[in-house]
């Protein structure tokens, strides 16, 4: 029979994975955050770039400068909330491992994830935005309101309010003598 909580559980197999996609996240977001001060950096002096090279390149449809360093630190912004996700995650997992599912922090670290990816659709929403009306992209203007993370945002926030009736419950029976 497969446990779902405490040591050797599913939730223990899963942590593994949480701690190992948050380094991987955060060598990726170092990296990502790199290239967007190297492409400041070249929206100051073009010529750093041979003209053969920049005339090919493209960060998210744009040639190497300014309009790139903005999409790219627009994805780099939507990067850093999922790690803020994954860093809750693995939080909420250990209060699973521990056998203590109705955590009282748990309740905050679920409505944060909720809020974090809520943001993070924002953050589409507004550098496609930028990226079509003030950088001059020359693809469509489609509005693309994606209803599945909005979904996830309300099913988030549903859950963190079963956890706090499950910590409050909890709580309750711990008072009963």
């Amino acid at each position: 029979m497969i446990r779902a909580l405490g040591p050797g559980s599913v939730s223990s197999f899963l942590k593994v994975i949480l701690d190992v996609s948050y380094f991987v996240l955060w060598g990726v977001a170092v990296l990502v955050g790199v290239a967007v001060l190297g492409l400041l950096l070249i929206s100051f002096d073009p010529q750093v770039l041979p003209a053969d090279i920049a005339s090919h390149s493209h960060i998210m449809g744009h040639a190497p400068g300014l309009a790139a360093a903005a999409q790219l630190g627009g994805a780099e912004l939507s990067l850093i909330g999922v790690i803020v996700i994954v860093q809750r995650l693995r939080r909420i997992f250990a209060a699973l491992i521990a056998g203590d599912p109705f955590h009282p922090d748990n309740v905050r670290r679920l409505r944060v994830i909720a809020l974090v990816l809520a943001l993070i659709e924002v953050d589409s929403y507004l550098f496609g935005a930028l990226d079509h009306f003030v950088l001059g992209a020359h693809r469509s203007a489609g509005f693309d309101l994606n209803l599945t993370a909005w979904f996830a945002v309300l099913v988030i926030v549903v859950l963190s309010e079963v956890f706090r009736e499950g910590a409050r419950l909890r709580r309750d029976a711990e008072l009963t003598i």
